[in-house]
C-alpha cells in the first residue's frame, strides 16, 4: 500500500468531511455525519461500536431491515448471471417477473410498466407520459399540471415543480420551474365525517383550467416530505371523479406510501380507486439498491405508440437486473410475511405510545398511520442539538422543520419499538422544557 492510501485509511472521515457533499446540507456539512460500518435487522452499527435502532428504514426504503438472508441470495444468484445489461433492444427475465408481479398488484387497469432508477425519475417519467399523451391526441394546449401544496414528488425539476411552492425545499429554483396550479392541501381528516369544503378549492382550479391541466398528481392519503399529514380517503374518490368529469389524467404518486407502508399494500387501495399512471420506489427492493416504476394503462401507451410513435424516456440503468431481481424477492418476502398485522402493530405502538406528547405545549399535532409515527411542533426543532441527542439515545431518527417522525422496518419488534418511542417522547420533553427559554430570550 502507499503512503497516501495508509494516511486515507487513517483519516477517512477527515477526508470525507472535506470532499463529499451530502444530501440537503451545506458543504463541509456544519453537522458530521454517523459514521456507519454496517447494519443488520433494525440496527446501524457505527464505527465506534454504538449500536442504533433504525426508525427510518433508510428513508421509508428497508423495509425488511438489513441483511436479510433472503434478499442476499437473490442478490448473490442474480449477480452470477449478470448486475447489468442496457435494456434498450434487451430484456430479461428479472425485469419480467417484476412487472408481472406489479400488474398483479396494482389496481387495473394499471398495466403497462415503465422501470427508472429512482423516484424522482419515475415522476418524471409520469409527467411525460402525461403530456405526450395529450400531443398524440392532438391536445398540444394541455400542458400543465394541478397538485395540491404540502406535497412533496422529488428533486429533479419536473418533480420539483409540484412539490409545495412556498413550503416545499425548493424555492431557490423558483424561478426556473415550469408554473403549475396549486390547490389547497387536503383538510379532512383520515377518519370522520366527509365536508365536501374539502374539494372546493381543488374543484374550482380544475373546473378553470382542465383544458390547460394534464393530469393532476397527488401523494394518496399521506404527504410525505412536505409534512407528513394524513388526509381521508373520500378525497381521492373524489379526486378521480373529477378528473374524469374534465378529461384530465390521475397520478398518484406512491413512491413513500406503496408497500405496505399505510396499512394497505398501497395508499390507494383504501379508497378503491385507479389512477391512469402511478409511480412506486423506495420500498420497491426492500432498501437494497435503487429502483422505481412507473405504471400506466394500455390506453395511454397505446395513444403515445399510435402511428409508430415511441416514448421518449430511456435511463441508462432502466430496468437493472440485480435491482430486477432483488426487488422481486423483496415483494415476495413482503407478501409472504404477516405484514399486515406488524403494521397494525406499529401503529398501535405509535397511538399509545406518542399520545401524551400531545399535551406539552410545544406540540402542535401527534398523528399515526400504518407504520409511520408523527410529533408534529409549533417551532422549528434545532437540529445542533436533537439529532445527536437521538443518536445518545440509541436512535436513528431523521427530524426535519417541525416535525419528529418515524417509520420503522416491519421486522421491528415491540421492545425496540418502545425504545423509538421513548425516545421521541423524550426528546418531546425536551423542546419543550426549553421552549419557555427561546421565547423569553427573544
Amino acid at each position: 500500500m502507499t503512503d497516501s492510501f495508509l494516511t486515507f485509511e487513517q483519516n477517512w472521515r477527515a477526508f470525507e468531511h472535506e470532499h463529499v457533499w451530502h444530501p440537503y446540507a451545506a458543504m463541509p456539512a456544519s453537522m458530521q455525519p454517523v459514521p456507519v460500518a454496517s447494519a443488520q435487522g433494525v440496527r446501524l452499527i457505527l464505527e465506534d461500536g454504538r449500536e442504533l435502532i433504525d426508525g427510518m428504514s433508510s428513508w421509508w426504503a428497508a423495509i425488511h431491515g438489513y441483511n436479510h438472508p433472503v434478499l442476499n441470495k437473490a442478490v448473490r444468484s442474480q449477480l452470477e448471471k449478470m448486475s447489468h445489461v442496457m435494456f434498450g433492444g434487451l430484456t430479461h427475465r428479472p425485469a419480467a417477473e417484476l412487472a408481472a408481479l406489479l400488474v398483479g398488484l396494482t389496481p387495473e387497469p394499471l398495466d403497462q410498466v415503465f422501470f427508472a432508477d429512482s423516484g424522482s425519475v419515475s415522476v418524471e417519467v409520469a409527467i411525460k407520459m402525461a403530456f405526450q399523451y395529450w400531443q398524440a391526441k392532438g391536445r398540444t394546449e394541455k400542458q400543465a399540471l394541478l397538485t395540491v401544496r404540502g406535497g412533496y414528488h422529488g428533486d429533479t425539476f419536473g418533480a420539483m415543480a409540484v412539490c409545495d411552492p412556498v413550503t416545499g425545499m425548493h424555492h431557490l429554483f423558483s424561478h426556473a420551474l415550469p408554473r403549475h396550479y396549486f390547490a389547497p392541501a387536503p383538510d379532512c381528516p383520515f377518519s370522520g365525517d366527509w365536508d365536501d369544503a374539502c374539494i372546493a378549492g381543488f374543484r374550482a382550479l380544475l373546473q378553470a383550467h382542465h383544458k390547460q391541466i394534464a393530469a393532476v398528481i397527488l401523494e394518496p392519503i399521506v404527504q410525505g416530505a412536505g409534512g407528513m399529514r394524513f388526509y381521508g380517503p373520500e378525497y381521492l374518490r373524489r379526486v378521480r371523479a373529477l378528473c374524469d368529469e374534465h378529461d384530465v389524467l390521475l397520478i398518484f404518486d406512491e413512491i413513500a406510501t406503496g408497500f405496505g407502508r399505510t396499512g394497505t399494500l398501497f395508499a390507494t387501495d383504501r379508497a378503491g380507486v385507479s389512477p391512469d399512471i402511478m409511480c412506486v420506489g423506495k420500498a420497491l427492493t426492500g432498501g437494497y439498491m435503487t429502483l422505481a416504476a412507473t405504471l400506466t394503462t394500455r390506453r395511454i401507451s397505446g395513444q403515445i405508440s399510435k402511428n409508430g410513435g415511441a416514448f421518449m424516456h430511456g435511463p441508462t440503468f432502466m430496468a437493472n437486473p440485480l435491482a430486477c431481481a432483488t426487488a422481486v424477492a423483496s415483494i415476495k418476502l413482503l407478501l409472504d410475511s404477516p405484514w399486515r398485522s406488524r403494521v397494525a402493530e406499529i401503529e398501535a405502538g405509535f397511538k399509545a405510545g406518542l399520545e401524551d406528547c400531545r399535551s406539552l405545549e410545544a406540540v402542535r399535532d401527534v398523528r399515526a398511520l400504518g407504520a409511520i409515527g408523527v410529533v408534529e411542533f409549533k417551532d422549528d426543532l434545532d437540529m445542533n442539538w436533537v439529532q445527536p441527542g437521538l443518536v445518545d439515545k440509541g436512535v436513528w431518527l431523521r427530524p426535519f422543520g417541525r416535525l419528529l417522525y418515524a417509520m420503522p422496518p416491519y421486522v421491528i419488534d415491540s421492545k425496540d419499538l418502545d425504545r423509538i418511542i421513548c425516545a421521541m417522547r423524550e426528546v418531546a420533553a425536551e423542546v419543550a422544557a426549553k421552549a419557555p427559554q427561546s421565547r423569553n430570550r427573544g
